[in-house]
């Protein structure tokens, strides 16, 4: 595939995604959003792909927001339209069925923040900085941002954040929750790529089904999400992968798995 907006390297088991609109800070238009579904789309079919890496290139931003310029030409109606392009997408990738990474370097502001915390997991360069700064502009978070953060970082956290428009530093926000785990900038990919082919070495019917029940299971009252487990739980005992997994234990080896 062909893009302008991004980038988009596949390694089996890994793909790496790269926002590449360097020149402003990455910063997501109607265009991006275009490219982001139909790569993450193509990638979720791809079944040599384990896990997605989702970065910015430039080393300044990994996403400075939605374009100032587009938004200030937007009118009511089509910013409800554009808020619900940006939450399909942003959900599509939150339940894609494979983990993606957020690798954080530089800026992650307003939509760029919001579209980290979609992901599954966020990996945070010591120089790293996070906000929802909506409000400066006279707007709220419209990608899912009033949702995801409170459920991230807890109502207080996120009030503080949303209602001051605070752009906080990367420890900041490894003390609230905002992201997972903080490393050097010089070795934000390589830890990241670790990570993702820690993951990928995993049996991948059992990553889903962790991911999808994590997913379902927060919506869901304690009791009804246990029956879901049990359900699923038991569904995968019943599974090629199960059968080579637990073989593997016994005999010593490396699993092969074959995803079903």
């Amino acid at each position: 595939m062909e893009f302008a907006n991004i980038s988009l390297e596949s390694r089996p088991p890994l793909a790496i995604i790269a926002l590449d609109r360097p020149k402003v800070l990455n910063a997501l238009n109607a265009a991006t959003f275009t490219e982001l579904d139909a790569a993450f789309t193509a990638l979720a079919a791809d079944s040599t792909i384990r896990v997605i890496l989702l970065t910015g290139s430039g080393g300044r931003a990994f996403a400075a927001g939605a374009d100032i310029a587009e938004l200030a030409a937007t009118s009511a109606e089509d910013g409800r339209a554009f808020s619900l392009r940006g939450q399909q997408l942003f959900r599509r990738i939150e339940t894609l069925g494979k983990p993606v990474i957020a690798c954080i370097q530089g800026f992650a502001l307003g939509g760029g923040c919001e579209l980290a915390m979609a992901c599954t997991l966020r990996i945070a360069a010591d120089d790293a900085r996070l906000g929802l700064p909506e409000v400066k502009l006279g707007v709220i978070p419209g990608y899912g941002g009033t949702q995801r953060l409170p459920r991230l970082v807890g109502r207080g956290a996120a009030l503080k954040l949303l209602l001051s428009g605070e752009i906080i530093q990367a420890q900041e926000a490894l003390r609230i929750g905002l992201v997972d785990e903080l490393v050097p900038a010089i070795d934000l990919m390589q830890r990241a790529e670790a990570l993702a082919m820690s993951i990928a070495a995993q049996a991948p019917l059992a990553v889903a089904e962790a991911l999808h029940m994590v997913d379902e299971g927060l919506d869901l009252p304690l009791d009804l999400a246990l029956l879901r487990e049990a359900e699923r739980f038991g569904h995968l005992c019943g599974t090629a992968d199960k059968a080579e997994g637990t073989k593997a234990f016994l005999e010593k080896r490396a699993p092969l798995w074959k995803g079903e």
